[in-house]
């Protein structure tokens, strides 16, 4: 692991508003973007982007990199994994605060994942919403510290408390400025069953901690 040295993070926004949506979903908050590091974490390249679709509007931005299968029925997310960067964590349910901001998942725990779990649960249709820390202010490396490790056709399984798996296809990474943070893009309806996954990415500033946010987009593409 590379070494790291702590900075303030209390200036950082982590996913930026989203109340412009048919269906109410976060506001900014300071989710992570703690330690600077002597060695950034993964950085996705110009090629994992979205491929838009001739004439396609903004909530169907890209052709999955797999097949579509059937949506579940609602049921919540337990346990999250990503096998390309070793990711095996719990999900944790997050909520809104009283400022309208989604709270972080607890800091105490870096290798927790959050589901937003007043929106579409993952694997039904929609497009269900999940963040964790890239990295902690303690220096500790977060569960998603390696996510734009990702490349399109990488998967990503949740196992959800109907005792089924949910399988998802990475369609696409791409890192925004938080402040010109598409979120009719990232967040839009779909009849698809979809996942976004969050974290800070992007540029460090000592001040203001990450400058981005990382978002994957995948597509449920099997189910065990």
């Amino acid at each position: 692991m590379a070494s790291r040295r702590t900075t303030d993070s209390s200036s950082s926004p982590f996913i930026p508003s989203a109340r412009s949506l048919a269906w109410t979903l976060v506001a900014g908050t300071v989710l992570l973007a703690g330690a600077v590091h002597d060695e950034q974490p993964p950085q996705p390249s110009a090629g994992q982007a979205l491929s838009p679709l001739p004439g396609a509007s903004v909530y169907r931005t890209a052709a999955p990199a797999g097949p579509a299968v059937s949506p579940l029925p609602p049921a919540d997310p337990l346990w999250l994994r990503i096998p390309a960067i070793n990711v095996n964590a719990p999900v944790t349910k997050l909520h809104l605060d009283s400022s309208g901001a989604l709270e972080p998942p607890p800091a105490d725990d870096p290798n927790r994942a959050g589901w937003y779990s007043e929106g579409t649960a993952p694997g039904s249709a929609g497009t269900a919403v999940t963040a964790g820390h890239v990295d902690l202010p303690t220096g500790n490396a977060g569960v998603f510290y390696e996510l734009g490790a990702l490349t399109k056709g990488n998967t990503i399984e949740i196992d959800r408390a109907d005792r089924r798996t949910a399988v998802f296809t990475v369609d696409a990474l791409e890192i925004y400025d938080k402040q010109r943070f598409p979120s009719k893009k990232v967040y839009g309806i779909s009849e698809r069953a979809e996942l976004r996954v969050i974290t800070c990415g992007g540029g460090y500033a000592k001040h203001t901690g990450y400058q981005g946010n990382l978002v994957v987009y995948a597509t449920l593409t099997a189910v065990r």
